[in-house]
């Protein structure tokens, strides 16, 4: 019988992190296949518009989209919220809004 180890009590399944936007708290896509993903498309140092899309698409879920479309944000603050969800989720996210 080959070896088997539980490693459950290892893991996390707190669920996903948010961002918090004007009182509004939107969910972030935290789960390893989409990270990997987006960690994938932002890894160069220069991300396009096409890559920022792709991973804003991936890391929000309709809800949270939709309450960044009812923020009215210009297409700068965007690539912000990008980027800190991308921070969150990484561990890069040095801000001092964490709560």
């Amino acid at each position: 019988m080959a070896k088997m180890i539980d490693i459950t009590e290892k893991l996390t399944f707190e669920g996903n992190p948010s961002l918090m936007i004007k009182g509004k708290k939107l969910e972030v896509n935290a789960d390893a296949p989409t990270m990997l993903k987006v960690m994938g498309l932002m890894g160069s140092d220069d991300p396009g518009v096409s890559e920022i899309l792709k991973t804003y698409d991936m890391m929000f879920p309709d809800k949270s989209k939709k309450e960044i479309e009812k923020l009215g944000l210009n297409f700068n603050d965007l690539i912000v919220v990008v980027q800190e969800a991308v921070g969150l989720i990484t561990g890069e996210d040095d801000s001092q809004g964490e709560q």
